[in-house]
Order: structure tokens, then sequence, then C-alpha cells
């Protein structure tokens, strides 16, 4: 299958949160993908002084086609953290931002039990409630499986339900539409791509790291990690310049443009 092509005419990021919460004690698992409450309102702070408009995927449509042009970086949420809301949100409306939150949709009002064999700690995700205020408060729900699947370990019948069911599942949870999907672990084959198109999503995103360049599918969209340890100019030098497009490996750009 032919995959729907980037034509932006300079490099886009797109930023990757996952919890807006102060991180555990050293030594917890996945620590680093915390981001601190008053440092994620200084990072949309850093975004807004230097000319940037942040967006949702939807958002972001227009200029990955080439349709407008500006100075533009999208936002995103991975899992649906309850956080993600009581945190997040408000600083979204304060600077006029849009973002999307990737849900897992079988785990809405649940916790995260799929890092539970690793040692992570369970957390609130987001319940039908939560969703709709995220949604009412002008940002955007996504799909990243029903069970935060690996989908390349999975039967393809699986895979698809997995896929299309948890855009099902959410849009009849928010009674909106749910346009965009995010592959769990960024783990996927162009077998799953396809499935993401005929699921109608209209972009799938990566845990590969890089902005977005021309070229690039709209089904396989690297991003730019957001950590606990990130500071503010190393944000800014992620965002203006290849620092993250230089970690991107030369077989994941070759696999997006297939």
């Amino acid at each position: 299958m032919s995959w729907p092509r980037v034509v932006p005419r300079r490099a886009i990021p797109i930023l990757t949160y996952h919890q807006i919460a102060v991180a555990p004690p050293r030594g917890a698992a996945f620590r680093g993908l915390y981001v601190a409450p008053d440092a994620f309102a200084r990072q949309m702070g850093l975004l807004r002084r230097l000319g940037y408009q942040g967006l949702s995927m939807s958002g972001l449509m227009p200029y990955l086609r080439g349709e407008r042009t500006g100075r533009v970086v999208g936002i995103t949420f991975d899992d649906g953290y309850l956080n993600n809301l009581t945190h997040a949100l408000p600083v979204l409306q304060r600077v006029g931002y849009s973002a999307t939150c990737y849900m897992v949709s079988d785990r809405a009002g649940g916790t995260n039990d799929w890092d539970e064999p690793l040692g992570v700690a369970q957390v609130p995700l987001m319940d039908r409630g939560a969703l709709r205020a995220w949604v009412a408060g002008g940002l955007e729900i996504g799909a990243h499986t029903r069970s935060h699947a690996r989908l390349p370990d999975l039967p393809t019948e699986q895979a698809r339900r997995e896929i299309r069911g948890s855009r099902d599942d959410l849009e009849a949870l928010v009674d909106a539409p749910v346009r965009h999907f995010c592959y769990p672990y960024g783990e996927y084959t162009s077998d799953h791509a396809n499935l993401v198109a005929a699921a109608g999503f209209d972009t799938a995103t990566t845990t590969e790291r890089g902005r977005v360049c021309g070229g690039d599918s709209l089904l396989a969209l690297p991003r730019v990690p957001v950590l606990r340890s990130t500071s503010l100019p190393l944000l800014w030098i992620k965002l203006i310049s290849a620092y993250e497009d230089r970690r991107r490996s030369p077989a994941s750009q070759n696999h997006a443009r297939t």
C-alpha cells in the first residue's frame, strides 16, 4: 500500500510527553518519563516566547501536508494519564495551545497495568468523564490500541482489533472523531501501518527520534522526546536544530519512506 507523505517546507517537531507529575524517588522505574508540572509550564512558556504555536495532530495536518506554513510544534501525550488532565490542560489553555493525548481504550478509568511487570508504579488513567473534559477543554484524543499491545507479537486479526477497536471504543467514550494513532512501544511493521490506514486514521506516530521532514510517511511520524532531564536550553536545541534528527536510525528513515 502506498502511504500518504509529508510535504512540509520546514522540519516540524512533534513533542512526546508521558506523565506530567512530580517524579518518584531516584531509582524508580521509568522515572525519566515524568515531567514536573512547573517544568511543563516553563516549557510551554518558552515555546510561546519563541513564537511557536502548539497544536494537536489534527491542527498540525495542514502543515504536514504543506498546505500552510508557520512556526508550529505538535504536542502529544502517550497513554492517557489523569495527571495530563489535571496538570497539563490548565497550562495549555493558558497559553492557547492544543494537544493530542493517545489513550489506551480498554484501560480508561484504570491504570497503566502493562507496566506493572517492569516495576513501574500504577497511576490512574483518564476515565470517560476525564476524557470528555479533555476534549471539552479544546484538546484531542488519539488511539493507542485497546491494551497497549506489542503489535508485532499479535496475529494479524488480533492486531486489527486492537487498532480499529481502539478508535471505535474511544469515539463512543468521547463522542468525537478519533483520527490519530500511536504505536505502543513504537513497535510496528508495514503491515500494521496498512491496518492503521484501513482503520481510517490520518496519522500514526512512532518513538523514532527526529523532527518530521519532507517525504516522511504520515503513518510513521518521528517525534521529539521531552524527559525529566530536558532543560529549557536543550528543548530549544531540539526544536531548532538537527539534534534529534541525527538520533534517528537510517533503517527507520527508509521504513518511513517505503
